[in-house]
């Protein structure tokens, strides 16, 4: 059996990943970093092929880590948002957004090589907005330009293990991160809807679908890849 470590699992489009890759036949850890009971019932969900690991990212990576089996897939999901425009950002927030977005995907895949087995995943999720302009959320879709470049260059140096590491990007999703401006809000999820060339706005499993792919053998092939999840938003 396989064993996939998924990042801020316990809700939203890491919980349904989660799930996803359970239901693939994976052992999946879940990794959270305040609501046990949502982490208990990610795992509870999975009909025991999880297990939860708590750890504030990336203040806790020791912790993380030290939990951690030999992996097969790493997903880096875990994420904050910063809504604010260039003028309202402060460095303290800066510098906030980079630690968890950044700063921690980038030292678990450090730490975690040693556990990933040759031929393993590495999926990054990403976000629509590295390419597009965001000002309302400038530092943020800075963090997932990173990781877009984290993605590429490590998908060339793990190469000769035969780890692939690609990029999922969503777009706007209906999640509880995004429920007080979207969820039970008709006229905003007609603007956002109206955005996409599918006519809609993205689900959970919209994403988790996608990660699914890229973490089976039948992505094997494709590496340092970023995969458009935003349902054709603003083609």
């Amino acid at each position: 059996m396989k064993t996939a470590l998924v990042t801020g699992a316990s809700r939203g489009i890491g919980r349904a990943i989660a799930l996803r890759l359970a239901a693939d036949g994976m052992r999946v850890v879940v990794h959270y970093a305040r609501d046990d009971a949502a982490a208990a019932s990610v795992v509870e969900e999975a009909g025991g092929r999880a297990f939860a690991v708590r750890a504030s990212l990336p203040d806790e990576l020791d912790a993380l880590v030290a939990a951690l089996p030999p992996l097969d897939v790493l997903v880096n999901n875990a994420a904050i948002g910063l809504p604010a425009p260039i003028e309202d950002v402060t460095p303290e927030a800066f510098d906030e957004v980079f630690a968890v977005n950044v700063r921690a995907p980038f030292f678990l895949v450090q730490r975690a090589l040693p556990l990933l087995r040759d031929g393993g995943r590495i999926v990054n999720i990403s976000s629509g907005a590295t390419r597009i302009a965001m000002p309302t959320g400038i530092a943020y879709s800075m963090t997932k330009g990173a990781l877009d470049t984290f993605t590429r260059t490590l998908a060339l140096h793990l190469g000769p293990r035969g780890i692939t590491v690609n990029t999922v990007a969503p777009g706007v999703v209906d999640t509880d991160q995004n429920a007080s401006w979207l969820r039970g809000n008709p006229d905003a999820e007609a603007a956002m809807a109206a955005r996409s060339a599918l006519g809609r706005i993205g689900f959970a499993d919209d994403i988790a679908d996608v990660v699914s792919f890229v973490a089976s053998d039948n992505a094997r092939w494709m590496t340092g890849a970023w995969l458009d999840a935003t349902g054709g938003a603003h083609l």
